[in-house]
């Protein structure tokens, strides 16, 4: 594996990442941990303000700078230039979490104008397509590649004025179930994660009268997210690994369990 700047002891030392949804909420919680743990970040984002400050606490813990790229995800043609352009400076890619993602505002289905429809659609499905066709080859280049996928219980339990938000993630579950089961026989491994309710401006939309301080914050996201790219094997890819579960099963674990 090609050597990238970061110090050597940290658990993802020398791993080129590539984060979406990175300027706020889950994924910046995601790219801030696994720019500690020493990987090279490559950030994605909508917004160059909030990819700077992220750079700027990555680096103030020790990580090393990462590699901001403004981006609108429903714009798929970028994606494809951004495999390009990666492939041109490390030739792999050994993490994927995307995590970007927008609700909309929840209305009933037939209420939906198209626009919006195709902007949900676009960013939240699509998008999870179109990485996975531009940087498939990338992470295959990797030793042991790891794609992370968020999803929630609206996938598989949608419920009223959830249409278009549930459609796209009912659809990213299928589609990474697929694509895994396509990929069994290499190094690559892809995951399902639900983060459950948290602290974010998507959920904060969506559910605009609760108690916040009641929610998980995002930063808890973090060390689970380096748990999980570290493991040797993940599980098969037909389940769903939730954060609830994740807890529980660390706070399970006394100092003193070998």
């Amino acid at each position: 594996m090609t050597a990238v700047d970061g110090p050597p002891d940290k658990a993802l030392a020398g791993r080129i990442a590539l984060v979406t949804g990175a300027s706020h909420g889950i994924g910046r919680a995601a790219a801030l941990a696994i720019g500690a743990a020493g990987a090279h970040v490559i950030a994605v984002g909508r917004t160059q303000g909030a990819l700077e400050a992220l750079d700027d606490v990555i680096r103030t813990t020790g990580g090393a700078r990462a590699t901001l790229v403004p981006m609108d995800l429903a714009r798929g043609e970028g994606i494809d230039q951004l495999g390009l352009a990666i492939y041109q400076r490390h030739q792999r890619l050994d993490v994927l979490v995307h995590a970007a993602g927008i609700l909309s505002r929840l209305r009933p289905v037939s209420h939906i104008p198209p626009a919006v429809w195709d902007t949900v659609i676009a960013t939240n499905l699509t998008s999870a397509f179109r990485l996975i066709r531009s940087l498939e080859p990338l992470l295959r280049a990797s030793d042991r590649g790891r794609a992370v996928f968020l999803t929630c219980e609206q996938a598989t339990r949608p419920t009223a004025f959830w249409g278009s938000y549930a459609a796209a993630k009912a659809g990213v579950e299928a589609m990474v179930r697929s694509w895994a089961d396509e990929i069994d026989e290499s190094r690559v491994r892809a995951m399902l994660v639900d983060p459950g309710p948290m602290r974010t401006r998507l959920r904060a939309e969506a559910y605009p009268g609760e108690e916040k301080d009641a929610l998980t914050d995002p930063a808890a996201f973090g060390p689970m997210i380096v748990d999980l790219l570290q493991a040797p094997d993940p599980g098969p890819p037909d389940r769903v690994i939730r954060f609830s579960d994740w807890a529980r099963a660390r706070a399970d674990v006394s100092p003193g369990t070998p």
